[in-house]
């Protein structure tokens, strides 16, 4: 019998992953049926009230009479109708839209054509739900309609969702920890020295602030103190890094030309498949700390870094940096290397909102997560209800 397997175990591994496979596949229609199912009930829902004049009573009777047809089937409360009155109301306008938007200003000689652009934001025409829009689950669309109100916000969570296959939860956490800011303003040499199939992803892993409200420390205390606080409270800050880092050790030890140096930090992140170590600093950002820096990761990949992986990261953590000194010192160096600071709050600082960059500009990065070339992306489906919830959550 044991012989049996071990003959046999590569051909039964192979159909266990062509099951998975198709699965996978046969839950991704499923979604994207019922995504069009529920955009085509608010388009009719959001129509009719605009022909016939009707009022909130309609919704009300349509959710009893779908409920009295459909027995058991979930998703037709009057909660959720209104729902996909507003998912379709919300997504059948411009930031969706743009390339429809941009083929009928370019259409000169159909003039019949030119008075859609002025309706969108009311259409006129019976529109398909977007591409992008159908690739996410219900329940993460009424999270990311209810607490993301900018579209470029939107776009950003439904395409990292997409992408990195974040479960709802997931999802909730990186929009409560300000998740698109923070990607916004972070300070790092990524693009020239990350490989581009990781690139994105490693600009996720780092934060431009880190909020160390769970150490629970006076805001006087030394790089021991703190780091002591950190092992006392790795798991929280395991979570403040944002998800998918693990404890490699403090004060790693690395033995280079017989003399003894020592990273504060060092993580490990399983999406990148690599190293991350994290120097403390309670002062400002100075420049030589990326120096440092640069060393250590040398020191990593050819001491301790395994041939599969790929190059260490590094992030420097200060109380505070001056981001013109920072950009001026992170152009010089080929390491990957981000520059955060930690502190003690629980919302996005004030002026860290003036650092945002202009709309057009987080348009364009935003639009950067187009091409899903890294090969990592799930709808992670596997969290909600596929056959339709009525999502309760506030």
């Amino acid at each position: 019998m044991d012989n049996g397997l071990t003959i046999y175990a590569p051909f039964i591994k192979e159909i266990k992953e062509l099951i998975y496979r198709h699965q996978y596949e046969a839950m991704k229609k499923v979604n994207i049926e019922l995504l069009k199912l529920y955009w085509e009930i608010g388009e009719e829902i959001y129509n009719k009230q605009r022909e016939q004049g009707w009022g909130k009573s309609v919704v009300d009777i349509l959710s009893k009479e779908l409920q009295k047809e459909f027995p058991g089937v979930k998703g037709f409360t009057t909660r959720n109708l209104w729902f996909m009155r507003q998912f379709y109301i919300e997504y059948a306008t411009k930031p969706f839209l743009k390339p429809l938007v941009s083929e009928i200003q370019n259409a000169p000689n159909d003039a019949n054509l030119k008075p859609l652009v002025s309706d969108l934001e009311l259409p006129t025409q019976k529109l398909e739900i977007p591409p992008l829009v159908s690739d996410v689950s219900w329940s993460k669309h009424i999270v990311i309609i209810q607490k993301c109100k900018d579209p470029s916000e939107r776009e950003f969570y439904i395409k990292m969702t997409r992408r990195f296959g974040w479960t709802k939860d997931v999802l909730i956490n990186n929009i409560e920890n300000k998740a698109f800011e923070k990607f916004l303003t972070n300070q790092t040499n990524f693009d020239k020295a990350v490989p581009e199939k990781y690139r994105l992803q490693a600009k996720l892993a780092v934060k431009d602030d880190y909020n160390f409200d769970f150490l629970e420390m006076g805001t006087k205390h030394s790089e021991a103190e703190l780091e002591a606080a950190i092992m006392n409270n790795i798991r929280k800050f395991l979570i403040e890094m944002g998800g998918y880092f693990t404890f490699v050790g403090n004060q790693f030890y690395l033995d280079v030309t017989d003399e003894d140096y020592h990273i504060d930090l060092l993580l490990y992140h399983r999406r990148l498949r690599c190293l991350i170590a994290i120097e403390l600093k309670i002062g400002e950002f100075m420049p030589e700390y990326a120096g440092k820096m640069q060393f250590y990761l040398t020191a990593l990949d050819e001491t301790v870094k395994l041939p599969d992986e790929n190059p260490s990261i590094g992030i420097i953590i200060c109380k505070s940096k001056h981001r013109t000194r920072v950009d001026y010192t992170l152009k010089s160096s080929n390491a990957p290397i981000g520059v955060s600071t930690y502190s003690f709050h629980e919302n996005l600082p004030d002026n860290m909102r003036s650092l945002l960059p202009s709309p057009d500009d987080i348009a364009k990065i935003v639009r950067e997560f187009d091409d899903d070339s890294s090969g990592i992306g799930l709808l992670g489906l596997a969290d909600d209800e596929i056959g339709g919830e009525d999502d309760d959550q506030s």
